[in-house]
């Protein structure tokens, strides 16, 4: 199982809306097939790994990090070419919580006399399909918050200036996660301020799709984000307020906009991320500034928290933080952060929570 699960890794952020899933067929001791989901619409792991093992299949363990599929969707089920090739015993490390799914495939397989197992290693398997879990069963994205700040909480000088809080093996490692993630938000601030490409050049994984929330379309059409959107999406969240004008260029230009109800005159972003949601998009890292971080938090919106913090001290009261928004008036009323793991990235701290 532990095979299985670093097989469907490979795929991590390239079968949306699709989990990640890997498979293991062991005969006598031996593995004689294996395969992972590679991208939406292609083979499933537990097809992959029949193919591979043949004949071999027959009377043999399939080893698989999902309970298979007893629906159609773009492909069969799967259940259906396992039961043909004979194996006798699955051993699953969780549910499928697809409500078209959901103990349907387990049900099947025990049906057919094939003895089946379910648990083993179950939290690894739910730890790296977290986005696929929350999107299945609320059809909304599980939201990573990405920060980048110094010891003392400043993501920016006084003059705006960020470039670069976070040591380069940081960046380099958000590129990474950008390629994992569906999309990458942030505020049309941030763009304004740094001009960002918001790509990933890690030189592996995909594109993300990029989102910019901006009430009022302030966003220049010079922007590097809108110079590039015919060639890697680009949608801009905006209000019916709008300028009409605007929305036409910007879609001239090669951009999608997205126009949503206000909630106190900026972007909902509940209502936004169900529309992106209802996309087939189902993890998005938010990469701030500190306005977008506090109304992800405040709305409970968030799911996880990656703090890149610098050894720097910046100071300055007018120099942004991280978190910013309204606040809370009463420590006891803090977002208490759960799960939390600490480790070094270069000359970073990296802190990783969940909401």
């Amino acid at each position: 199982m532990h095979l299985a699960i670093d097989l469907a890794k490979k795929a991590q952020g390239r079968t949306s809306p699709n989990p990640i899933v890997g498979a293991v067929i062991v005969k006598s001791g031996r593995i004689v097939g294996k395969g992972y989901h590679k991208r939406a619409g292609m083979p499933h792991a537990e097809i992959e790994a029949l193919r591979q093992a043949g004949s071999r299949a027959k009377g043999a363990t399939l080893y698989v990090t999902l309970e298979p599929c007893d629906h159609f969707g773009r492909t069969p089920p799967c259940t259906d070419a396992v039961v043909r090739s004979g194996i006798k015993e699955a051993v699953i490390a969780m549910k499928d919580p697809n409500p078209a799914n959901n103990g349907r495939g387990i049900r099947k397989l025990k049906r057919h006399g094939i003895k089946t197992t379910l648990g083993t290693l179950e939290a690894e398997a739910r730890e790296m399909n977290r986005p696929y879990m929350k999107w299945i069963t609320t059809r909304m994205p599980y939201v990573t918050v990405k920060v980048a700040q110094s010891l003392d909480g400043k993501i920016a000088a006084r003059t705006g200036d960020s470039r670069w809080i976070s040591s380069e093996e940081s960046r380099r490692l958000v590129h990474g996660l950008r390629g994992m993630a569906d999309a990458v938000m942030v505020g049309v601030n941030t763009v304004i301020k740094d001009d960002p490409l918001l790509t990933n050049r890690s030189g592996s994984g995909k594109q993300p799709i990029r989102v910019v929330l901006d009430s009022a379309l302030k966003i220049p059409l010079s922007a590097k984000l809108v110079k590039t959107s015919k060639r890697i999406p680009l949608i801009i969240a905006t209000t019916p307020s709008s300028s009409e004008k605007k929305m036409r260029a910007l879609i001239d230009k090669g951009a999608g906009v997205a126009v949503v109800r206000p909630e106190r005159g900026r972007v909902d972003l509940r209502a936004l991320l169900k529309a992106l949601g209802r996309r087939g998009i189902t993890h998005i890292m938010a990469e701030g500034g500190g306005e977008l971080v506090a109304s992800l938090t405040e709305s409970r919106l968030a799911d996880r928290f990656l703090f890149f913090i610098a050894p720097k001290l910046v100071g300055g009261r007018a120099a942004p933080t991280s978190v910013e928004g309204a606040g809370i008036s009463k420590i006891k009323d803090a977002f208490l952060m759960r799960n939390v793991a600490v480790n070094k990235s270069g000359s970073d701290i990296l802190v990783e929570a969940e909401a």
